[in-house]
């Protein structure tokens, strides 16, 4: 593969300003959010491999009879160090939102955690912990000994245009068909494959729902494998900057509404790793801007390929339950996952929770080399609006 025009990235906005607030961003460094990709990095389709190979190619029948291929179940000694080092940041008064590698220590676990993170960037991409004891320690303790854990993995980033980095899913009750305003976490909805506005995401499961609400992952490379054999056509059409996602108003001041981009394109340099950003939700709830005709609607070859890409990600899942106490961690780089609608219990029994968290983990730190100006920057991706600071709510809001 040839190598790029250019490996060079423009000056990062917030480095051509003023510094960031400390009060307001106790790091010092705010969310990047999202934005446009830099056009001339985005690959035409003969620039892509043919096939991709490696340990992020998987198949489902690989790990389904092998869960210690990819679950970890915590020892006792594993908790007991968390729960030293959650105590120790609950007696700091420190707020959630400034917890960090070097107000949570994890001398035995760090190095566990940095081959894990290697894992997650650089290999099969997702991972389910086991044994986290939610119940016993209550969702303060929980978030901080979880948050604590994230630290390890990668950057906290806002989930939305309240900059909550602790994001909660949890069924709020609101009308999933809104798709154009309501996020699909709000509700209890089916979500169909896509990947976050992260690097990495993680799940904790505080409560489970009645029936319902499992996970789907694939491998979105092993996908990539087979529609090059199947559909290359389909492929095609991914790769090229014709698609619109909408941004559901969740943006700062002058920012468009929606942003023009590739679902598949590649890391910039030479013999880039191909990297899938999707969403359907998104694609589909942007018809108020193609009926006023300010964007173009979707063609027939993108319905096509809208369709073709979530059958062929159902056809080559991995399906798991996240119980109470459960872990996951995903790669979005080359991981799709899905979730399947739910029913919850009645009252008083709790609705189904899980903690979420995105994480970034930047290029200078072995992240990939993405076609956007942030991809150096230790917070790239997420969703921030304006100067909103980082909240880290204990329950959905």
């Amino acid at each position: 593969m040839a190598p790029a025009l250019t490996d060079a990235l423009p000056t990062a906005p917030h480095n051509l300003t003023s510094s960031v607030p400390v009060d307001a961003f106790p790091d010092g460094l705010k969310t990047t959010g999202q934005h446009p990709p830099l056009y001339d990095h985005i690959r035409p389709f003969d620039r892509f491999p043919r096939q991709i190979t490696g340990p992020t190619v998987w198949k489902p029948e690989e790990f389904r009879d092998n869960p210690e291929k990819w679950t970890h179940v915590f020892s006792p000694e594993q908790i007991e160090e968390l729960s030293t080092a959650a105590d120790a940041f609950l007696t700091s008064k420190t707020p959630l939102t400034g917890i960090s590698k070097s107000n949570f220590q994890l001398p035995k676990l760090a190095d566990y955690l940095e081959t894990l993170r290697r894992d997650l960037v650089d290999g099969k991409g997702f991972i389910l912990f086991k044994g986290f004891p939610v119940e016993k320690w209550g969702n303060h303790k929980s978030a901080v000994a979880y948050m604590g854990l994230g630290t390890y993995l990668g950057y906290f980033v806002s989930q939305n245009s309240r900059g909550h980095v602790l994001g909660h899913v949890k069924d709020l009750g609101e009308d999933s068909t809104q798709i154009d305003k309501v996020r699909i976490y709000r509700t209890n909805a089916r979500q169909f494959f896509h990947a976050d506005d992260s690097d990495i995401v993680g799940l904790l499961c505080i409560a489970k729902a009645l029936e319902g609400g499992e996970s789907d992952i694939v491998s979105s490379h092993h996908v990539y494998n087979t529609l090059a054999v199947e559909r290359p056509d389909v492929l095609r059409t991914l790769t090229e900057p014709i698609w619109y996602f909408d941004r559901k108003g969740e943006t700062s001041k002058g920012q468009d509404e929606y942003i023009r981009t590739s679902v598949v394109y590649l890391e910039r340099g030479e013999n880039g790793r191909v990297y899938t950003k999707w969403d359907p939700y998104y694609v589909r709830s942007l018809t108020r801007f193609s009926n006023a005709g300010i964007i173009p609607p979707l063609s027939a070859a993108q319905q096509e390929a809208l369709h073709v890409l979530e059958a062929t990600c159902n056809q080559h899942s991995l399906h798991m339950i996240l119980d109470v106490g459960d872990i996951q961690f995903l790669a979005n780089s080359h991981i799709l996952h899905a979730r399947t609608s739910y029913k919850d219990h009645a009252p008083p029994a709790p609705r189904r929770h899980l903690m979420r968290l995105w994480l970034a983990t930047p290029e200078n730190e072995g992240g990939w080399k993405l076609p956007f100006w942030d991809s150096n920057e230790k917070k790239r991706g997420g969703i921030q609006v304006d100067d909103q600071p980082p909240v880290a709510p204990l329950d959905a809001e």
